[in-house]
């Protein structure tokens, strides 16, 4: 089946606004969103695809009415600041009956619960590390975990409070961190067994046939830190520890990355970060139903497919494509799409 371009792209991005947000940390990180959806906009209209971009808010409905596009990219990671609320921009879309790029309803719902995601990838026999959700700052740790441990907020992802203080490594340290987030961010906190080795980001496309792209966080020689981890100003600010290189996954791990992706109902696209320990396992340590999408060097996807001769052009018709197309395999399979 041919595929024709859409002539009308509409891009939705984070309506991120300083009062929503408990952090600078957190509205930074959502705040860039903006930027890049107009950068965004530049590649649709080098391919002759008038583009509009609107803020996932309350008037995302009417503005959508009014612009009558073919076709919407979603990169709306929080709504009123909460990324729980994310699931409403799919929900919206399917009312209006417009294709869009990403994960659907039930998907970005899973995706926004860390230790849900943990739990049905455990269940699957999918390895990831030992964890226990802290619901409370008086819950008394799971014996069975071995520290040193890090500390993630639950319902949040972008690397926000990643750092060198959120490895702990005895129960004092754990007991402050938790207290910290807790009372910073008003929600429960996941810790897991800190895993010591290499870490890699795979971002996984779908089509007729799904893709599995790797590249591995090359940590500089010169690099302080104790624990080599993709810290928040690694990812928004101005550090510069750590370039890709293409990494080869094991055929297993590699089934099992594509089974994670069914079981969690993800769709389009997504980005798993992976931890691999000397013995050479591979830990599955968060998941992404909706990385930031743009061209290198500023976001992953990009960097990471380009180590394998794709470009941003080439994401972005391959989205088109996959999205817009009810069944895309003549052409896949012909070789006229990636």
């Amino acid at each position: 089946m041919n595929f024709t371009p859409p002539s009308r792209v509409a891009i939705l991005y984070s309506d991120a606004q300083r009062q929503y947000f408990p952090t600078e940390q957190l509205y930074h990180s959502e705040a860039e969103v903006k930027d890049r959806a107009a950068l965004i906009a530049t590649y649709f209209n080098k391919m002759k695809i008038d583009t509009a971009c609107f803020p996932g808010n309350a008037d995302l409905v009417e503005n959508l009415k009014k612009y009558k596009p073919d076709f919407v990219l979603n990169l709306v990671d929080t709504v009123y600041g909460q990324e729980y609320l994310t699931a409403s921009i799919p929900a919206t879309l399917e009312l209006l009956n417009i294709p869009y790029t990403g994960t659907g309803i039930m998907g970005m719902t899973i995706n926004t619960n860390k230790y849900f995601t943990k739990n049905l990838l455990e269940q699957w026999g999918i390895t990831t590390p030992k964890y226990q959700l802290i619901k409370d700052s008086t819950d008394e740790l799971d014996i069975t975990l071995d520290f040193p441990l890090i500390t993630k907020l639950n319902d949040f992802h972008g690397s926000i409070e990643m750092g060198q203080s959120a490895v702990c490594q005895d129960e004092k340290e754990l007991d402050k961190r938790v207290h910290y987030l807790m009372d910073t961010y008003k929600t429960s906190v996941l810790v897991e067994e800190y895993i010591a080795g290499r870490e890699i980001a795979v971002h996984i496309t779908e089509g007729a046939n799904m893709k599995v792209y790797a590249g591995e966080k090359v940590f500089k020689a010169d690099n302080p830190d104790k624990f080599q981890i993709c810290s928040y100003d690694a990812v928004w600010g101005t550090e510069d520890v750590y370039t890709y290189t293409k990494y080869d996954l094991p055929q297993t791990v590699k089934e099992d990355l594509k089974t994670a992706f069914d079981i969690l109902k993800l769709e389009d696209y997504a980005k798993f970060d992976i931890r691999v320990d000397a013995a050479g396992r591979h830990y599955i340590i968060d998941v992404n139903a909706n990385p930031a999408l743009g061209p290198k060097p500023d976001c992953s996807i990009g960097t990471v497919l380009s180590l394998y001769d794709i470009s941003f052009e080439d994401i972005l018709t391959r989205i088109m494509h996959n999205t817009m197309v009810i069944d895309p395999q003549d052409d896949l399979k012909n070789g006229t799409i990636i």
